[in-house]
């Protein structure tokens, strides 16, 4: 959560700020929740079009890097592009306005209700992707949204609410549809955000999403990532290093998706470690682990010097140059907790690697990774023997298992799986949420259901209890 600046107004005048900006919201909210799905879907194709253009793209991407320092321009656009093309994808057909589904036999007919304002607290780490999918997906509720960005994200997300008012400028939409707190963004603002709208979604810190869970308003927050990627003795090990290596480069790993802990067969051990070396990948000796480990960790706080860069820098940084340029540095760990810092999440290019004898084991060192950090997030599987997605499915504290795919790729949904595209995953009650799906429109929504009459049928007792009694008796 953002600090309150020495200079930030009193409290009361902040809360009257943000009220204005809220009722504002709300009388532009009243407009949209008169619209049809035609009109609705012109504005979810104008707030995407804002970001996905190349040239506003670019610049959002390059400004991100410059003001939070976190990330690389490429991949932001990237991500920036795909993301939003993914949302716009599953939107498109997708009913919101009305009458959504009919049930003639069961008598019941659904119609979707906009929830009225929503709060969207966003994390530095992606400030342009995330905020925008947030918003596609309230607009196509006919929500109005204000955005609390980070600090560090405030300047990016500003152009961003530029480049969307300009679109609602051209088909005649009311820019106070989407809003975003002034700057400087406090503590206290982004509170009385949360206190005033209707619905919070948070993604970002766990502070985040506590403070959003205890604001007194419905929400819906996400768990800690900590992603274990599980490599087994049937696995392809050229095909899954290189897998591992594009998702753990990516936006230098910003993303909660990334893996963090690579657990290894002790069959594939070997081949594994020279597939990832052939990427670049580098394993650190005792003494560079050591060296590494003071960088990232100087007061026992992942430290701004790692979040987000890439590994070369990051090695120079811990006094490794001798290393060059690597993709990905690769520490090996047997520890899990606390006393054992790599076994948590890093966001960086840094990957810990866990030596087991069987799959079996694997599955119990992801279980004992979890109860330390990042349950309910999901798992990654390299192996050729499907039925062992199922068995991780059915046993660890997860909400997705991403089979022979980069991970933090296609965890947020991608192009050749059938996740909902998504920057905000649900963890379950594991990571302590209130939902385990990947975070989509329907969250934005209210339901009414109209039940008619229907022919009555009550069941005698034998056709729902026939099979107890027939074991137990009456």
């Amino acid at each position: 959560m953002a600090t309150v600046s020495s200079a930030s107004p009193p409290a009361d005048a902040v809360t009257r700020d943000v009220a204005a900006l809220v009722e504002r919201a709300r009388t532009a909210q009243r407009v949209a929740d008169g619209y049809d799905q035609a009109r609705v879907d012109e504005l979810v194709a104008a707030a995407g079009w804002a970001i996905m253009e190349p040239a506003r793209n670019r610049a959002l991407a390059e400004l991100a890097v410059a003001d939070t320092g976190i990330g690389n321009v490429d991949d932001k656009i990237r991500k920036n592009y795909r993301k939003t093309l993914g949302l716009l994808r599953d939107l498109k057909n997708a009913k919101s306005v009305g009458v959504i589904s009919e049930d003639p036999a069961r008598g019941l007919i659904e119609i979707a209700r906009p929830v009225g304002v929503v709060a969207a607290i966003t994390p530095s780490t992606n400030p342009a992707a995330t905020p925008a999918n947030k918003i596609i997906n309230a607009l196509k509720g006919r929500n109005a949204v204000i955005v609390a960005p980070s600090p560090k994200g405030w300047s990016t997300c500003a152009k961003l609410l530029e480049y969307i008012h300009e679109q609602f400028d051209r088909i005649g939409a009311p820019r106070d549809l989407v809003q975003m707190l002034p700057a400087p963004i406090s503590k206290a603002s982004t509170q009385a955000l949360m206190q005033l709208c209707d619905l919070v979604v948070a993604t970002g810190s766990q502070n985040n999403v506590q403070s959003a869970y205890a604001s007194g308003t419905p929400a819906f927050g996400v768990g800690a990532g900590n992603v274990a990627s599980i490599v087994d003795e049937t696995a392809d090990c050229d095909a899954a290093a290189e897998k591992i290596v594009r998702s753990k480069t990516f936006d230098n790993a910003t993303s909660c998706s990334s893996e963090n802990s690579v657990v290894l067969v002790d069959a594939v051990y070997d081949a594994m470690i020279a597939a990832l070396a052939r990427r670049g990948a580098v394993l650190l000796d005792d003494r560079q682990k050591a060296a590494l480990q003071s960088l990232m960790w100087p007061d026992g706080k992942l430290s701004s010097r790692a979040i987000g860069q890439s590994a070369a820098v990051i090695a120079r940084s811990a006094g490794l140059e001798q290393l060059g340029t690597p993709s990905v540095l690769m520490v090996q760990e047997s520890g899990i907790g606390p006393a054992h810092p790599f076994s948590g999440e890093k966001l960086s290019p840094v990957l810990t690697v866990y030596r087991v004898r069987d799959f079996d084991e694997a599955r119990r060192t992801v279980e004992r990774i979890y109860a330390y950090q990042g349950a309910g997030h999901s798992v990654s599987l390299h192996s050729s023997r499907e039925e062992r997605a199922l068995e991780l499915g059915l046993n660890l504290p997860v909400a997705r298992v991403i089979l022979n795919q980069a991970h933090c790729i296609a965890t947020g949904g991608s192009f050749d799986n059938g996740l909902p595209f998504s920057l905000s995953m649900g963890c379950g009650t594991w990571g302590g949420n209130n939902f385990s799906d990947n975070m989509n429109y329907r969250h934005y929504l209210n339901t009414t259901r109209i039940a008619r009459p229907i022919a009555e049928r009550v069941p005698e007792d034998a056709e729902v209890l026939g099979e107890f009694f027939a074991k137990y008796g009456r």
